[in-house]
């Protein structure tokens, strides 16, 4: 748990087998009651999908203070030069507990809620395309966010079905770990990321 974001987080990955770099890459930056997360996922594997991913997460934790469009607008004019990437940018401010994000490409999404018995999965919105590919002006989404709320994303090298055993109360490098041993693909880069906001 960071005191300054009040979050706690963990992520979990494996390369693809026969490869030697992930086209996977996560970025956690924290400052000031914010946090900014993301996971990219270069298009295919390998050495251009580990260029790509790189490219966009040199930016991300270049600037994590510009908004999610400006960062996006920045990550496709850096990625223009390579295969591209599917990305899903969130912000978390612990201060106004609010959380924006903005997602292209196949990264699955997903706000964790404590409920009356258990918890509610909500799908977060993203959109289709790729980043360095398609400069699309899509607005970032913005959501209020309760104690303990917990942020999944996931690369596409993570079968969909871990939706079905996801948990609200487990610790996240935990879960992260655990999702990745479950459901990676053995065909592809894998990447999950698992976030708690606040306490």
């Amino acid at each position: 748990m960071n005191g300054s974001a009040a979050i706690d987080w963990g992520h979990a990955s494996l390369v693809m087998p026969g490869e030697t770099r992930s086209g996977d890459r996560c970025v956690i930056a924290i400052a000031d009651g914010t946090t900014l997360m993301a996971v990219i996922d270069g298009l295919g594997h390998g050495e251009d999908a580990a260029a790509a991913a790189n490219a966009a997460a040199q930016v991300l934790e270049t600037s994590p203070h510009e908004s999610l469009r400006t960062l996006f607008d920045r990550c496709h004019a850096q990625l223009r030069a390579t295969r591209g990437a599917a990305m899903t940018v969130a912000r978390f401010e612990s201060d106004g507990r609010t959380l924006d994000w903005l997602g292209m490409g196949n990264i699955k999404t997903v706000l964790l809620r404590r409920a009356a018995h258990g918890f509610t999965c909500m799908d977060l919105l993203t959109y289709s395309g790729v980043v360095g590919a398609q400069p699309q002006k899509r607005p970032a989404s913005k959501i209020d966010v309760l104690p303990g709320d917990v942020l999944i994303l996931a690369t596409d090298g993570i079968d969909r079905k871990f939706i079905d055993s996801i948990r609200y109360d487990e610790a996240p490098q935990t879960q992260a770990e655990r999702l990745l041993a479950t459901y990676r693909s053995p065909t592809d880069d894998a990447l999950v990321l698992v976030a708690r906001l606040g306490r």
